[in-house]
């Protein structure tokens, strides 16, 4: 299976994406910030850096699941210290916003530093979707095609996956609790996708193996807009 950039080990595109506990759910600070397009980011009074994020968050231990407890992303019920803030930032609500750039109506275009969608519209306007990326060393940039569609996808681990965590389940069928939410738009032959997610609070972080997660309700919108064929630009 392809990989998405040189050198970096196809882990299976988001099929593994990790919960983050006690942090900001959104990259940058709190400040105010204005953000239209691709490489147009301005803040007032807070810093733009991401947050960090601890070096290897990947593979904790397995632990034996309770019965009756949510499934999180990975697979295994969650242990917090203290309740994830479940409120979305506002910036990371869907918006339509001005464009001028080169691409034509109906591209895809995803900021990963800056954690934003674009799908681009007629007469100078693009919508804007908050959605979370690959945690470092698992982003990419590339362009790509939508190869195929799917409601409710399920959820089949891959051999390197199962490898690292055989602990996992084989197959795991679509619904709310499946890691890829309500719709997923598959990336060319990649493992790579664009998909929903069983835990919307972490849109705006860097969380996932590769492939592009947004809220239920924001894929599936992106879904009824998007064709198979539309190009994907990664940056």
């Amino acid at each position: 299976m392809a990989t998405a950039s040189s050198g970096r080990a196809n882990y299976g595109g988001g099929f593994i994406e990790m919960l983050m506990t006690g942090r900001d759910p959104t990259p940058m600070g709190r400040g105010g910030a204005v953000y239209n397009r691709p490489g147009a980011y301005a803040t007032y009074g807070r810093s733009t850096e991401p947050a960090a994020y601890p070096a290897d968050p990947f593979e904790p231990a397995a632990r034996p699941r309770t019965p009756g407890r949510r499934m999180a992303a990975l697979g295994e019920p969650v242990e917090m210290e203290r309740p994830i803030e479940r409120v979305i930032d506002p910036r990371f609500r869907k918006q339509e916003v001005a464009y001028d750039g080169p691409h034509k109506p109906g591209t895809i275009i995803i900021d990963t530093p800056q954690r934003f969608l674009f799908l681009v519209q007629p007469g100078g306007r693009a919508l804007r979707y908050g959605i979370g990326v690959g945690r470092p060393g698992f982003s990419w940039a590339g362009m790509k095609t939508v190869s195929r569609k799917a409601e409710w996808p399920s959820w089949t681990p891959p051999a390197e996956m199962l490898k690292r965590r055989p602990d996992l389940p084989r197959f795991m069928q679509g619904g709310p609790e499946n890691p890829l939410g309500a719709r997923a738009m598959y990336l060319g032959s990649t493992l790579y996708r664009i998909h929903g997610t069983n835990e919307p609070h972490t849109i705006g972080q860097a969380v996932s193996s590769g492939c592009i997660r947004m809220t239920n309700d924001d894929v599936t919108d992106l879904y009824e807009r998007v064709r198979v064929g539309a190009k994907v630009l990664v940056i």
